[in-house]
């Protein structure tokens, strides 16, 4: 019999598979908007010469990835644990003989492994096919890669319990999600890469978490920067907010009120 957790990393794979249509619909959505993303880059580079590091190969390549990635580390989510925790149903949660963060957590790497299959290989392919594209040279970057986008999924994973939790407080945790939302895209490099950022803003982006989202998975793949230095900093904030999200969890069980109870 398999343990709770590698149960809820196949349940949550399950549950996203029972939904082709939608996943179909979001893998277009995905693909054309794409396409409108790559063609507004290239017109940059193309006007530039180069821009900031990037040229026509690595522009379309940055594009398609991030576009893959955006569903894997799933940036916004829909803020299940926020409803629970303001309709009381997250006591029922708790009391079960589980780790809320730990089955969050795993629930949300079956949703990333359906994620990986079904929209991040066919737009990275499509792009492949339809544009200039660059390959990682090394066949030891795809192991690596693997690492990266699984450190990822961690972190932004965490982040958005962290965000989620702050229920427990407000009671709606949809004004933070909305600033997180508003912000978490064009710091985390799926706007555009994050050397196109003046110097002085790139140093303070580095310090947190949000490259270790998108940025990093992308230059990991493009084997841009030094590999360790770039896993180091995604493991340091995946295990830095996994501790925050522990912390934070443990004080706001203790002042949870379920309402009407």
């Amino acid at each position: 019999m398999l343990a709770p957790y590698p149960r809820l990393v196949r349940a949550g794979f399950q549950r996203h598979s029972a939904y082709r249509a939608a996943s179909l619909a979001g893998l277009f959505t995905n693909t054309v908007f794409g396409l409108l993303r790559v063609s507004v880059l290239l017109a940059v580079v193309g006007h530039a010469g180069a821009a900031p590091g990037y040229d026509a190969a690595s522009t379309a390549t940055f594009v398609w990835l991030g576009q893959g990635l955006l569903t894997v580390v799933t940036l916004w989510g829909d803020g299940e644990l926020s409803d629970r925790v303001r309709t009381g149903q997250v006591a029922i949660d708790l009391a079960r003989p589980w780790d809320l963060q730990a089955a969050v957590l795993a629930t949300e790497l079956g949703r990333a492994g359906h994620a990986m299959l079904i929209r991040f290989v066919p737009p990275i392919l499509f792009g492949a096919l339809v544009l200039p594209f660059r390959w990682p040279h090394q066949l030891s970057t795809w192991p690596v890669f693997a690492v990266s986008v699984l450190l990822a999924v961690v972190v932004c994973a965490q982040i958005r319990f962290l965000l989620e939790l702050t229920s427990f407080w407000l009671l709606d945790s949809r004004g933070v999600r909305s600033l997180w939302g508003a912000v978490s895209g064009p710091l985390c490099g799926l706007v555009v890469p994050l050397s196109y950022f003046p110097a002085p803003l790139r140093g303070v982006l580095e310090l947190t978490p949000f490259p270790a989202i998108m940025q990093t998975p992308i230059d990991v793949f493009s084997e841009r920067g030094a590999t360790v230095a770039l896993l180091a900093h995604q493991l340091a904030w995946a295990v830095l907010l996994l501790a925050g999200g522990h912390l934070v969890l443990g004080r706001a069980t203790r002042r949870l009120v379920v309402q009407g109870g």
